[in-house]
């Protein structure tokens, strides 16, 4: 739906990047401008690209260690966890002793699965 303070917005994209980005947004229901103002609005949202962008080598190639993407992984998680508990968001945990997952809260309470 426009409104009186929509704006054009001109960009330039490869033919075929954009034909089959086109077919991505119609099987999830959008076209082109919904889709960039999705992202747009993430964008915002998040304060950063929403995804990760990068110059250097991730180094996960042939040869790669398995230890190495395990650490990889294992910081990755532990980052996005820190940044959801920052936002509020309850964390998803495993209790070991009583063998039940739970959600933590920010301030402390446990909340099992299946109870």
């Amino acid at each position: 739906m426009r409104t009186q303070t929509d704006v054009r917005v001109t960009i330039r994209v490869d033919k075929d990047l954009k034909e089959e980005a086109e077919v991505l947004f119609d099987r999830l229901g959008m076209n082109m401008s919904t889709a960039l103002n999705v992202f747009l609005r993430k964008a915002v949202d998040e304060s950063a690209i929403p995804f990760s962008v990068s110059a250097r080598n991730t180094g996960f190639g042939p040869g790669c260690l398995s230890h190495e993407i395990t650490g990889a992984f294992m910081g990755a998680v532990q980052n996005d966890t820190e940044k959801n508990r920052q936002k509020g968001f309850p964390i998803a945990k495993y209790d070991s002793d009583q063998k039940k997952a739970y959600l933590e809260t920010a301030d402390g309470a446990r909340e099992y699965v299946n109870e």
